[in-house]
């Protein structure tokens, strides 16, 4: 009799049900098992919530068509490019299904003409200046990142200026000319070697790293080059490779430069042959149309350059892209 009176002073158990498992009336599915609904947070965004049957069908859909939209014209250039001249043909331009695969275009491109020469001065080109364009960046982000450096704030705002003002074409040129530069592949490394934009974001990335390890090592004795490239720099894998693969699109994709300083067709980079080539229809030096008639035609041409001026960042880019959230979206908000 005691146990049961304990338990009516108790009173009424509530139970604390959160407003965002809060459980709905039950649906029955078509198999019997009940199914329970849970209320949607009103203070949680739409976009965090897990989509509906309904949702997930159509952003199916959509990605379904817009990678088509990719795929398709990558895969037409590709195929057309191994095909041979009576394929071509008989398609109207454009292959979409492989048949008579031949890869003539590719060695008639690479076998020492304007094209193979072009495609090694773009390599040359985007691992100098990748390298010194990240280099650079790094160096300079890292003296701004410290606020209580020598001329902080007026070295900042000078690179934060040129994101929306720039000398404008006719300094510029006059500049290299007047620095000997004109005909030299470091036109096409120089000018463009630092992006005030990567630099901002490096910088931002190195500001959220904690201070009380780079204090500690200070404690230890260790200079400012040392922290560096022994704490700073390994902590920041990620922003490193996201910028240096920006540098290395940036320079690889790069034909402007070459239109107003290169003359020497043998200097020209990939992207130069593939505009005066493919867009424009002029000749290339040392690509002979009389070999191989049978087995290529203008059109592979023309599209196997676009497939080496495409593929290696192709190829670059699904390794660094695990490094874009961490990298570029931590370094575009912090500081």
């Amino acid at each position: 009799m005691s146990v049961e009176l304990s338990e009516a002073a108790r009173g009424p158990q509530k139970v604390f049900t959160p407003p965002e498992i809060a459980v709905l009336p039950i649906d029955h599915r078509i198999d019997g098992l009940p199914n329970q609904r849970r209320h949607r947070n009103p203070n949680r965004p739409v976009w965090e919530e897990s989509p509906s049957t309904w949702g997930l069908i159509g952003k199916f859909l959509i990605l379904t068509v817009v990678v088509g939209i990719v795929a398709i014209p990558m895969w037409g250039i590709v195929v057309t490019s191994l095909s041979d001249a009576k394929t071509v043909q008989d398609s109207g331009g454009l292959v979409l299904l492989p048949k008579g695969i031949t890869f003539a275009s590719y060695v008639q491109l690479l076998s020492g003409g304007v094209v193979a020469k072009a495609a090694w001065v773009s390599v040359i080109v985007t691992v100098t200046g990748t390298v010194i364009a990240t280099t650079v960046s790094a160096l300079a982000a890292y003296g701004l990142s410290k606020p209580g450096t020598a001329l902080h704030r007026p070295i900042l705002f000078l690179f934060i200026i040129t994101m929306f003002f720039s000398a404008g074409l006719i300094p510029t040129y006059l500049w290299i000319s007047s620095l000997g530069l004109r005909n030299s592949l470091w036109a096409l490394i120089l000018p463009t070697c630092v992006s005030a934009f990567n630099l901002l974001i490096m910088r931002n990335f190195f500001m959220g790293i904690d201070t009380g390890i780079i204090e500690a090592a200070r404690i230890d004795g260790a200079s400012e080059w040392r922290i560096l490239f022994s704490i700073v720099m390994p902590m920041s894998k990620a922003v490193t490779a996201v910028i240096a693969l920006f540098y290395g699109v940036g320079f690889w994709n790069a034909f402007f430069n070459a239109v107003l300083y290169i003359d020497d067709s043998s200097k020209w980079p990939l992207q130069m042959v593939l505009r005066q080539y493919v867009l424009q229809g002029q000749s290339i030096p040392g690509v002979d149309f009389t070999v191989a008639q049978g087995e290529m035609n203008t059109v592979s041409l023309k599209m196997a350059i676009m497939v080496l001026a495409v593929l290696p960042i192709l190829v670059v880019y699904p390794f660094v892209q695990r490094h874009f959230t961490k990298g570029v979206i931590f370094g575009a908000i912090k500081g």
